[in-house]
């Protein structure tokens, strides 16, 4: 999904928009990343077939993305 896109069908309600933002600045996260939790949350919440993105959904694609991280700084 280009940026373009993300804008468009990955809007966050207030809570969502500050608890990605605690993240970014707690894990030292890049833009990159900012834009890739928004993909994994969109996708959560396709699958739960909701129409908005909920914190939860940024929560998980967060816990995901440090994971990801903890796997490649840790070898």
């Amino acid at each position: 999904m280009p940026t373009k896109l993300i804008s468009i069908f990955c809007e966050l309600d207030e809570t969502s928009l500050n608890l990605l933002q605690t993240a970014m600045e707690k894990l030292n996260l890049s833009a990159r990343a900012y834009d890739r939790i928004l993909k994994v949350a969109r996708t959560i919440a396709d699958l739960e077939t909701a129409d908005k993105i909920k914190p939860q959904h940024i929560a998980e694609a967060i816990q995901y993305r440090s994971l990801d991280r903890d796997l490649w700084t840790n070898n």
